[in-house]
């Protein structure tokens, strides 16, 4: 059996920043931090990253978006019906928070809360992820049949839902905001059929 490449050394410090800026913030993190937890050098981390912690945190929030979209891609494609698909992705979120502990919610809130009005090369990434998730959601809705601007409106209410849902799970230490949302964003949508 063929072992799986070790990530290399960029990647090792864009993992590393998104799960600590995940954990304690873009403030809470340091870039010495992100270079221990990536087994890095300091000089490498500034070599792929000239422009500093900021630059890390770009980074780290774009592969946050990645993972999470990933995340959610999978849900969304499990059911064909996209009110069970919104439902199952709810539960998906829960069973990966009760799996960290609950110290792995939103990948990128953390972030936002912190650098929103303050630090705009991150805000933008914070802003890009979040459309992003929506997209996904509502081009799930449309190749549905749902119409463009429903669709747009339950994709925001859809992830701004999540969002809320998964904190709440998480101070909570509780799956049942996550799914108790999921199932009244299943009826939501079932209500825009018609």
């Amino acid at each position: 059996m063929a072992k799986s490449p070790q990530p290399d050394t960029r990647e090792r410090i864009v993992r590393a920043a998104s799960l600590l800026m995940q954990r304690q913030g873009y403030e809470g993190t340091g870039i010495k931090q992100v270079a221990q937890e990536a087994k890095a050098t300091l000089g490498s981390v500034y070599h792929f990253f000239p422009g500093g912690k900021q630059a890390v945190g770009v980074a780290a929030v774009q592969h946050a978006d990645q993972e999470f979209a990933e995340l959610l891609s999978a849900s969304l494609s499990q059911e064909a019906d996209p009110a069970k698909a919104v439902a199952a992705c709810a539960r998906a979120l829960a069973g990966h928070l009760r799996d960290s502990g609950w110290v792995d919610g939103c990948p990128i809130s953390a972030t936002a809360l912190e650098t929103t009005g303050r630090v705009p090369d991150i805000e933008q990434a914070v802003t890009q992820a979040f459309q992003h998730w929506r997209d996904m959601v509502a081009d799930t809705l449309r190749g549905a049949g749902f119409p463009e601007g429903d669709a747009h409106d339950l994709a925001t209410t859809v992830i701004s839902t999540l969002e809320g849902a998964e904190l709440t799970a998480q101070v909570f230490k509780s799956e049942t905001p996550l799914t108790v949302a999921g199932e009244h964003l299943a009826r939501l949508i079932n209500s825009y059929k018609g």
